[in-house]
């Protein structure tokens, strides 16, 4: 399928008398860039109306340029020429903007200047202001077309414009319908998926999950005040899916790998020691528990089974070659039932 062809817009602002020979140039350049140009000739007058509609045609326009020279221009009734209404109107609609500046306005014919000291003073006030935005400089009419041109392929490439079509390039009003058709379909299909993801998966009402118990076989060292050797002691855990789950669920926010997620579940696992065995009745008299450890294939059983439910999944995104790790994350469903597990809830307060 061919690309479209588009034509960006471009609103031309200056003084318009002492200017002619350089709009001129600029303009040329514009039509070689197969651009529009538009600007202040179009609008013979100035008034409160015509001001209505440069402010229209500057926000169809992709890009706004202005031409200062040697003279500042008619004054607008805000006390401020048209030409930097057109400016100070393009900055604030975020227009993409670049401003020409004549490098040596001292140069140029008295006819060309402004003769009074308001005057003078207020074109450099502008001048000052279109130069804490993107600005060039120029001396000739044909330097400045040249200026412009480079300028404008840049501005395109930095912001691209919406630009305008030939009518006989649009879709046809029966493929707008379509299309349109077919993105109501899909947003419903994405519903639905997004729905069918935050539920348990089929095929796991048989696996245990939840408040169902799972035991963790661990190990661990304790001593007696009276004696130096440690006792060695083979241990259970009791713990629930859920607990394992809001232990460990946050690291997969993002994604964690393998080693983050057994040694939070390693922390889990010294967390229960410490709190259960000094209340069992074979190890009064005991303390200085140390050296816990867990099986390991108990961590893989989790993670295998947290997987089976639907709750995690392995990230399988590109990763560099060294890199053979693996690394999880939460499904929409787990991270769910994450928040459900410890979200804080207002009686909780």
């Amino acid at each position: 399928m061919s690309s479209v062809n588009k034509k960006y817009q471009v609103f031309v602002s200056s003084t318009y008398v002492d200017l002619i020979t350089e709009r001129q140039e600029i303009m040329n350049a514009l039509l070689e860039l197969d651009c529009i140009p538009a600007g202040m000739e179009l609008f013979p007058a100035a008034d409160e109306d015509q001001w209505s509609l440069i402010k229209g045609v500057i926000d169809e326009c992709d890009y706004y340029i202005v031409v200062i020279g040697g003279r500042y221009g008619s004054i607008g009734p805000e006390g401020i020429s048209y030409t930097e209404m057109e400016y100070r109107y393009a900055i604030e609609t975020e227009k993409p903007v670049i401003a020409f500046l004549h490098k040596d306005p001292d140069s140029l014919p008295a006819k060309n200047t402004e003769q009074t000291e308001e005057g003078k003073k207020k074109l450099k006030e502008f001048r000052d202001l279109s130069q804490k935005k993107v600005c060039k400089y120029w001396t000739t009419p044909s330097e400045l077309g040249s200026v412009v041109s480079r300028s404008l392929i840049m501005l395109q490439k930095k912001h691209p414009g919406v630009g305008w079509v030939r009518g006989d390039q649009v879709a046809s009003s029966e493929a707008s319908s379509e299309i349109l058709r077919l993105r109501r379909r899909i947003e419903e299909l994405e519903s639905e998926m997004a729905s069918a993801q935050t539920e348990a998966p089929k095929g796991t009402e048989d696996l245990a999950q939840g408040d169902d118990t799972f035991t963790v076989h661990c190990s661990f060292e304790s001593r007696t005040l009276e004696e130096y050797e440690p006792y060695s002691w083979d241990w259970e855990i009791e713990a629930s899916w859920n607990d394992i789950f809001y232990e460990i669920s946050p690291l997969m926010m993002h994604e964690a790998s393998n080693s983050q997620l057994a040694q939070r579940f390693g922390e889990f696992v010294r967390r229960r020691v410490h709190e259960e065995a000094p209340k069992a009745e074979n190890l009064k008299g005991h303390g200085h528990i140390r050296s816990i450890e867990y099986e390991k294939s108990d961590f893989e059983t989790a993670i295998v089974q947290l997987n089976a439910l639907g709750l995690i999944v392995q990230n399988l995104k590109n990763r560099s070659v060294k890199d053979r790790g693996t690394y999880w994350t939460l499904t929409p469903y787990g991270s769910s039932i994450m928040n459900r597990l410890r979200a804080i809830r207002k009686d909780a307060l």
